[in-house]
């Protein structure tokens, strides 16, 4: 098992920035994939972006240039640096973790409880 805590969401007015963090324990070799997911109210749940053991990312096209995926594999905890944030940005950002690489949400094993993020001024 694995267990995955996240925090870090809150209240951004838009343009700031936010860092999220995801806290893993447990069973943690076996992990290849750390995936940031989001669902917004009405929306399906969304990829925002994944770092695999070698340190392979991925973005979601519409995100890059804004958000930041990384690890400290001292802390075992990944990051999500978000800038120039958007009101679009709400949403309850949620970390996963797969003994996979993939990108689709049904391919991750562990999921977090989830942090809310609101942009709004």
């Amino acid at each position: 098992q694995v267990q995955l805590v996240e925090s870090g969401g809150g209240l951004v007015q838009p343009g700031g920035s936010l860092r999220l963090s995801c806290a893993a324990s447990g069973s943690i070799s076996r992990i290849h994939a750390m995936g940031w997911y989001r669902e917004a109210p009405g929306k399906q749940r969304e990829l925002v972006a994944l770092i695999t053991s070698s340190d392979t990312t991925n973005y979601a096209e519409s995100l890059k240039g804004r958000f930041t995926i990384s690890r400290d594999n001292a802390k075992n905890t990944v990051y999500l640096q978000m800038n120039s944030l958007k009101p679009e940005d709400t949403a309850v950002y949620y970390c996963a973790a797969s003994r996979l690489y993939s990108t689709s949400p049904g391919q991750y094993d562990y999921w977090g409880q989830g942090t809310q993020v609101t942009v709004s001024s």
